[in-house]
């Protein structure tokens, strides 16, 4: 009987289990099991000492699909169509043996856990050359196509071939004969061949996909790149420019992409991960499981590989490159919103803000006296200008929106975008909720905040002047009391109507009231998985160029705030390396994008080898700590480099070449790792006891004036 066990499982290619590995396992490869989208999921069987592969049968839902299976990697492999929406079982035996797994099955289009879908919805399938979207609805309402509408913007699949050519260009591959531009390309498995690529394009989760790979020369490795930007939603959008990543392609690996991975497109990041591992889904069902999957991408598309690296493992990426990135975006509104509070403080008395450097002591952020300003068209400005103005209102009121985009002449019924309230909080209001007044719930919250706190206790305020700030600062409305924007965000209110800061939606006077941020919102955010809370175990090259000097809004200080994060998760940040590449002083030149992910194919390669060791304890050597010059050459690595920044130690080499700013928040008291939505209160009286003033010593009125602008008590970090 064990001779013809064993010679039945070298017939199908499969190694007989050592003893004790009895029964039969069966597991989706593709996706979890109740995660299955588009009715096909790749399916593994191994078979455990005693069950038989002659005898093997495999079904799903009671039918014989055994003959999708082949012998891969020790087990059986196949790709099971035909599965039902909701529940399917499939089950394998080889008698006496038998195992079985149920999966869910759902819509291609959505939704998996993401919530209800978001209508409307304007479709982008023939900008994207994938022709008109189907008709699925003729209920007269969507995206007008012919024979009806469309509300979830579904088009087939299509591919084609491209190469690379001499030039740098993608170019459709002619159907016959080999171009005389074609470039040539080496891969990291070291074969060289023609710069040749096969992709595919579609709709899954309603937003566009791309999966692009180097034709015969998969190097078995996939990069999922993602992009940043600023959205509300309400759109298919557009697939970046980097699903042809050139490097990524000419060195073999596959390249996976989504519009709904773009937060150009939109910030739900809850429907961002749902896409993603629908993607990753499709990838693996088509060419299986890569060795690895790394993400790479910045700003936004930096956020969402820590988010989707916590709420989903190495489910969607095995490994991250984040690249100018923030923990995540929507505790970054919290100091955020401050900015236009402030500048607009500033503006209003002029003679004591004149120097543009000195804004940094309010705002934390960087400042500059010679960078032009395009409100002002003189120079001086401060990031909160350069980097953030237009950001606030975008999130915020919901009567702007800058997507003026033709395609909404095509929704039916018309005019159907005035009915969007056009805010984030909106955008994901089924995490947030909805008030009393039908407008999503906000989080946004200024009680307490006592703006300048450092800058008073620096000497760099008088404490007049620090009682004033905090009087006429001001906060938020409410979002049915806001009203349009004005100039320069509505163009046709230019330029009489001039209000850069929304003045027109804050509530101001003397006292200015603060806003109470929503204990509802605040509450279903910090549990929705929007927010990175540092619970992530995935090897990370943060990468960033140094753009502090240019005002640029991805501040430098942001990759500490989420290693501070991960060390209050579980006081562990060592599979987290920071790298910085100067951009002085005419800006970013060298991409270290291409040495980071050479580092992390040898970081990956160690842990594949060494499985036990962990993340942290496989770091190749390079995988350190790191700095560089603008021309991408190192000057400092090791444990040391960035010392001083989240510790009392001296400064180190890196700390020193590149000076951080903060934020509003953190001038005002709170942590570098951000993230305080609502801070606790502490008496005016307290406060004073505690020496929360450094050297000031307020007077009687001094303390009636600080109890009258913060009558509920200021913050206690």
């Amino acid at each position: 009987m064990r001779t013809i066990i064993l010679v039945s499982t070298l017939l199908l290619g499969l190694p007989a289990m050592p003893a004790g590995h009895g029964g039969i396992d069966v597991e989706v490869v593709s996706s979890h099991p109740e995660q299955v989208s588009g009715g096909d999921a790749l399916v593994r069987v191994r078979l455990g000492h005693g069950a038989r592969p002659s005898r093997l049968t495999i079904l799903r839902n009671g039918e014989d699909v055994t003959s999708a299976f082949k012998p891969a990697g020790g087990a059986l492999v196949g790709l099971v169509g035909g599965l039902v929406e909701g529940r399917n079982t499939i089950t394998a035996r080889a008698r006496p043996f038998s195992g079985s797994l149920t999966l869910r099955n759902h819509p291609i289009s959505g939704p998996i856990f993401a919530g209800p879908k978001q209508y409307p919805f304007v479709c982008k399938t023939e900008r994207a050359g994938l022709g008109p979207p189907v008709a699925d609805n003729t209920a007269g309402q969507g995206y007008r196509v012919e024979g009806g509408w469309s509300r979830d913007c579904f088009a087939p699949t299509v591919t084609d071939r491209l190469y690379r050519s001499t030039g740098g260009q993608f170019k459709p591959m002619p159907a016959e004969g080999r171009p005389e531009d074609m470039s040539r390309t080496t891969t990291l498995d070291g074969r060289t061949v023609d710069f040749v690529v096969a992709r595919e394009r579609g709709v899954i989760n309603r937003f566009l996909y791309s999966i692009a790979v180097l034709e015969d020369a998969w190097n078995k490795r996939a990069i999922y790149r993602f992009d940043g930007g600023v959205a509300i939603g309400h759109d298919q959008g557009t697939l970046g420019g980097s699903h042809l990543d050139a490097h990524g392609l000419g060195k073999g690996y596959a390249i996976l992409h989504s519009s709904g991975t773009r937060t150009s497109t939109h910030y739900n990041l809850i429907l961002g991960g749902e896409t993603a591992l629908m993607v990753k889904e499709r990838f693996v069902e088509r060419y299986g499981e890569p060795l690895y999957t790394v993400g790479v991408g910045g700003s936004g598309g930096g956020i969402q590989q820590y988010i989707y690296g916590q709420n989903h493992g190495s489910r969607v990426i095995d490994a991250a490159i984040p690249q100018y990135s923030y923990p995540d975006m929507v505790t970054q509104t919290i100091h955020v919103g401050d900015c236009e509070l402030l500048e607009r403080y500033m503006d209003q008395n002029p003679q004591r803000w004149a120097r543009w450097d000195d804004r940094t002591a309010l705002i934390g952020l960087n400042a500059s006296d010679t960078v032009a300003n395009p409100y002002t068209r003189r120079p001086g400005a401060t990031e909160c200008v350069i980097g953030w103005r237009g950001l606030t209102p975008l999130s915020m009121n919901p009567k702007w929106t800058d997507d003026n985009d033709p395609e909404w002449a095509k929704m039916d019924p018309p005019g159907v975008k005035d009915t969007v309230h056009w805010t984030h909080w909106e955008d994901v209001k089924h995490v947030y909720g909805v008030g009393p007044d039908g407008y999503a719930r906000s989080t946004w919250d200024n009680v307490g905040v006592q703006y300048g706190l450092k800058a008073l206790t620096d000497g760099v305020l008088t404490p007049a002047e620090f009682l004033d700030l905090n009087a006429k600062a001001g906060s938020w409305k409410e979002a049915g009391q806001m009203v349009q924007e004005g100039c320069p965000f509505v163009p046709s209110a230019c330029p009489g109507d001039f209000d850069p800061w929304s003045a027109r939606n804050m509530n101001l006077g003397d006292p200015a009231p603060r806003r109470t941020g929503d204990p509802v919102a605040i509450r279903n955010v910090q549990r929705s998985g929007l927010v990175f809370r540092g619970d992530i175990d995935l090897p990370i090259i943060d990468w960033r160029h140094y753009l502090e000097e240019e005002l640029d809004m991805h501040n430098s200080h942001q990759s500490f705030a989420t290693r501070q994060r991960m060390l209050d998760h579980d006081r562990d940040a060592r599979n987290q390396v920071i790298w910085f590449t100067d951009a002085r002083p005419d800006g970013a030149r060298f991409d270290q994008t291409p040495e980071a992910l050479a580092v992390m194919d040898e970081w990956m390669a160690n842990i594949r080898k060494h499985p036990h060791k962990g993340v942290a304890r496989n770091k190749p050597a390079l995988a350190v700590d790191r700095c560089f010059a603008t021309d991408g050459s190192q000057l400092a690595a090791g444990p040391d480099v960035w010392a001083g920044v989240l510790d009392r130690r001296a400064p180190g080499a890196c700390t020193k070449a590149f000076p951080l700013y903060s934020t509003s928040r953190i001038v005002a008291g709170g942590p570098i790792e951000g993230g305080v939505y609502k801070c606790d209160l502490q008496p005016v009286s307290r406060a004073v006891a505690r020496g929360l003033y450094g050297s000031w010593k307020p007077s009687p009125a001094e303390r009636a004036r600080l109890e009258q602008i913060f009558p509920t008590g200021v913050c206690d970090y």
